[in-house]
Parts: structure tokens; sequence; C-alpha cells
């Protein structure tokens, strides 16, 4: 079995929250089209 590495643990923990703070489908769609939105931009410029 491979080491369980401290970046991986981060990033499933980050997901988590990531999830939970978003309470349905419909929720993590509209902030999943914010970050869009925030990529679009910061390319814009």
């Amino acid at each position: 079995m491979k080491k369980i590495t401290p970046l991986l643990v981060l990033s499933l923990a980050a997901i988590a929250f990531m999830l939970a703070g978003c309470n349905t489908a419909r929720g993590f769609g509209q902030d999943l089209q914010k970050v869009g939105e925030k990529i679009e931009d910061k390319a814009k410029k």
C-alpha cells in the first residue's frame, strides 16, 4: 500500500469542505460558474 501523503490528505479535506459548503447540486453549479467567471476575468486582463 502506498503512503498517504499530507498533500493528498489536505486536498481531500479541502474538497470535502467545498462540497459541504454547497448544500445542493444547484449551489455547486453556481459556485463553479463563479469560479469560471473569475478565471475569465483574470484571463482578459
